[in-house]
């Protein structure tokens, strides 16, 4: 019994459809590395197939499921059965490559489409029965967490550039022990082809490294053999990077992607910006990374204080920055009053301002300038005041803001 396929009705509907009657599927790639080391079961599963799109179409038609043709110029057709989308993909060998896209054609050799894979990892298939079928020793380089490429490394990598950044994301997430030295080395001959890659891909491929477990130090053995720069424009503060894991995890805190790109990169605002251009970030990734620069909260402000930066900054940016902050303070992981301020955005809830435009006109205040100059300085007050929604103290606040 295949052990990916109990309790995945979907799944095992998707095999059914597409292996026999002279043709073969198999489960292919992460899925059959994660189950392999233990991992357990990923909500994506990716199939290979000896069927051309046309017969996976076809196929899944017949058996009442959903094709969508979702990569049909490189074999991919999206199989979806009871609402679940499973990637299926024809055989094919990589005849062109430029170093970022390649040409390919469709075949029927196992051995051909695991040859054309980048690591042995995740070169593993599994068939419809359970047998784990394995070409290029990727089961004994899994469970030895080493990340190592099929066949030459220098071919590997200028088939496609991206794969050095793949090499140390697929090492933070997975491996154990030092870096392939092959691998390490061919990454390094081969990184100027780094700026021949669409912003787009490289910002994915470090956003996923920047959570992994072993991200911190795979990025300080990137910075040591000159890698981390060409990613980032610049280079990175990797013992920064380095203390926020360290506190997030004293925390317990999951690992935040843009949170940690900032402790690597972002001081001013100019920094940010750079990074939105140099790494095409979405508009909120950017925002955040922006709201990083200025002043930190620290533990040596009074708690109305604190409060005060919170209510203004808004919880995830002042947790950002205080959690950064903390990370660069040097301060050990235990201090009680770090700790405090950058668990405060989750534990205090944050007020909303009760005096309203409405307050204002019923004491004879116009609409315009003058009404809005009102209501920030009575919203500055309450602040002051330390948040009071007693009506007595808000009646002060409003009568005094209302004079001028």
């Amino acid at each position: 019994m295949n052990p990916l396929v109990e309790g995945r009705p979907s799944l095992a509907r998707v095999l059914a459809a597409l292996d026999g009657e002279g043709e073969e599927a198999r489960i292919v790639g992460g899925a059959v590395r994660d189950w392999l080391i233990g991992r357990g079961l990923r909500s994506d599963i990716d199939i290979a197939t000896t069927a051309l799109p046309e017969e996976v179409t076809a196929r899944a038609k017949a058996a009442g499921l959903k094709p969508v043709p979702t990569g049909i110029e490189h074999g991919t057709v999206t199989v979806i059965a009871d609402g679940e989308p499973y990637e299926v993909t024809t055989l094919r060998e990589d005849v062109e490559t430029d170093g970022r896209r390649a040409r390919v054609v469709f075949g029927r050799s196992w051995a051909q489409d695991a040859r054309r894979r980048d690591f042995t990892m995740n070169a593993l298939y599994l068939t419809r029965s359970g047998e784990l079928v394995d070409l290029v020793d990727g089961a004994a380089d899994a469970k030895a967490g080493c990340v190592r490429f099929i066949g030459d490394a220098d071919t590997r990598i200028r088939e496609d550039y991206l794969r050095i950044l793949r090499l140390f994301r697929f090492h933070a997430a997975f491996g154990r022990g030092p870096l392939d030295p092959p691998a390490l080395e061919a990454a390094i001959r081969n990184r100027e082809g780094l700026d021949r890659l669409s912003r787009e891909r490289v910002r994915a491929e470090l956003m996923k490294l920047l959570v992994a477990p072993r991200a911190a130090e795979t990025l300080a053995q990137m910075q040591q053999a000159g890698l981390l720069a060409p990613v980032l424009g610049r280079e990175g503060e990797v013992p920064a990077f380095v203390r926020l894991a360290e506190v997030e995890a004293a925390l317990g805190l999951a690992p935040d992607a843009v949170r940690r790109l900032g402790a690597l990169t972002v001081r001013e605002a100019s920094e940010a910006q750079a990074l939105r251009a140099g790494l095409r970030l979405s508009n909120t990734e950017a925002a955040r990374l922006e709201a990083l620069a200025g002043p930190a909260p620290t533990p040596g402000m009074c708690e109305k204080g604190q409060k005060a930066f919170l209510y203004r900054m808004g919880r995830e940016p002042f947790q950002d920055r205080a959690l950064i902050a903390f990370a660069r303070s040097g301060a050990p992981l235990d201090d009680e009053g770090w700790r405090a301020l950058a668990m405060l955005a989750a534990q205090w809830p944050i007020p909303v301002f009760p005096l309203k435009a409405g307050d204002f006109l019923a004491r004879g205040l116009a609409p315009g300038p003058a009404l809005g100059a009102a209501l920030k300085r009575a919203e500055e007050a309450w602040i002051e005041a330390g948040f009071p929604m007693e009506p007595a103290a808000l009646e002060g606040i409003l009568a005094a803001a209302a004079q001028g």
